[in-house]
């Protein structure tokens, strides 16, 4: 067996280390670039825990309605599901017949999904 080349194994993982590196750059160099640029003048609005233009008259762990929840999940939800009609829609001219009844599937079931949502009242906000 050959020893294997150390500076080879090193070399391969450059591209890497330098994304990684860059990453980093673009993450934490604009917050470091605005703390040491960036004015720095407070007053007591500034440093008041909220700036909505009145006083804070309730604790901010209100309690929110489970609706709130429901509608949220349910945007998420078929907002995904949209999303992966844009790759579906791109490669349907390579993906033949298979593919287009497979996505009209897909279609026809977020379709139930939403008339079901819907029906419930669900997407209902009172």
């Amino acid at each position: 067996m050959r020893p294997r080349n150390k500076q080879m194994d090193i070399a391969q993982y450059l591209p890497v280390l330098l994304f990684v590196l860059v990453g980093l750059a673009v993450g934490v160099l604009p917050q470091v670039l605005g703390y040491i640029l960036g004015p720095n003048r407070p007053d007591a609005a500034k440093n008041s825990p909220y700036e909505c233009g009145f006083e804070a008259f309730e604790d901010a762990r209100m309690k929110f309605d489970v609706r709130y929840y429901l509608v949220a999940i349910l945007f998420i939800l078929f907002d995904l599901e949209i999303a992966f009609l844009i790759p579906w829609a791109v490669a349907l001219t390579d993906i033949g017949s298979t593919g287009f009844w497979t996505g009209v599937v897909f279609l026809i079931d977020l379709l139930v999904g939403f008339v079901y949502a819907w029906k419930i009242g669900a997407l209902d906000w009172e």
